[in-house]
């Protein structure tokens, strides 16, 4: 690429996963399937809580939040990936590049923060339980959830704004399988200190106040556990809130070891992989963890189920 301003870009090339042409098929073939798993259990989840008026309860609307959340992050980068896993050329558009930075960083900032208010919410059903129907009303669920969304939607005009004004003068080639900011500040030959600031304040605004709520949430919630008395009714306080807790730990941990590093010491081949984990097969397991060993959801699961073949 001829020298030049971010105005000259009109195209940026994706390395992807793997310049190994035997491993395209297979790779291809594996996020197919976690596509197609995510796809079925985040929708399948949104669908039974809207469907099953026994769960109209506020943790599972922040529940089916969070799978529209999963949903929609794991189609802003798999169509793309799996395109590019068969194309000869793995080229993006300087515009869907900053569209697909845009949706994801969004999307990734509304997932985080609705892993912080579910963790409130479960810390008020059990700490609170007796004015827990009125400190989790209906208005400020909508309210919690609208807030989450608006936070997402600016920090991330943020940061697509702060990296797309930069210059790209010297490769076009993205050395990751999306767009995302690390690697356009790697490849920029501007001044990038200001954006990695900016990156490191507003991910530790978000992110990290986020995993200390849910932290502080946890930690006054086991305490409140342990002062049950009855081993049935810790077990089942537990169960509640023990998955919730691993996929917290999970993201969290993926996002500041990706975002909270100067620019120097970043690995793009570590980086891939722990954006894989991050953006992709999180994104599949939520329906899986917050279900299968969730009472709820196979009671309601089999009532609906139950019903359709009754009614056909």
């Amino acid at each position: 690429m001829e020298k030049g301003n971010h105005s000259e870009v009109t195209e940026f090339i994706l390395s992807g996963l793997t310049d190994r042409p035997e491993l395209l098929v297979p790779l291809f073939v594996v996020f197919l399937l976690i596509y197609g798993i995510t796809l079925v259990g985040n929708g399948g989840m949104i669908l039974l809580i809207m469907i099953d008026p026994q769960l109209q309860t506020p943790m599972y609307f922040f529940l089916s939040n969070l799978s529209f959340c999963d949903l929609c992050f794991s189609s802003i980068i798999s169509p793309k990936m799996l395109l590019n896993f068969l194309a000869e050329r793995r080229n993006i558009s300087y515009t869907a590049c900053a569209v697909q930075m845009y949706l994801f960083l969004a999307f990734a900032d509304v997932g985080c923060l609705l892993l912080a208010v579910m963790a409130y919410d479960r810390y008020v059903a059990i700490c609170n339980p007796l004015i827990y129907t009125v400190i989790m009303s209906g208005q400020l669920c909508k309210q919690l959830v609208a807030g989450v969304y608006a936070v997402g939607v600016v920090d991330s005009m943020i940061h697509t704004c702060f990296t797309f004004r930069l210059s790209f003068c010297s490769s076009n080639i993205i050395n990751h399988f999306f767009c995302d900011v690390p690697p356009l500040l790697v490849l920029s030959c501007s001044d990038t200190r200001i954006n990695e600031i900016v990156l490191f304040a507003f991910t530790c605004c978000i992110q990290v106040i986020s995993f200390v709520t849910v932290l502080l949430s946890y930690i006054h919630i086991i305490s409140t556990i342990m002062k049950i008395r009855s081993a049935q009714g810790r077990r089942k306080a537990f169960s509640t809130c023990t998955f919730h807790l691993i996929v917290v730990v999970l993201l969290f941990g993926t996002i500041i070891f990706v975002y909270l590093r100067p620019t120097s010491s970043y690995s793009m081949d570590t980086n891939k992989v722990a954006s894989v984990f991050c953006m992709l097969v999180i994104p599949m397991l939520n329906p899986l963890i917050y279900s299968l060993r969730n009472t709820e959801v196979k009671d309601s699961l089999r009532r609906v189920m139950n019903k359709f073949l009754t009614n056909s």
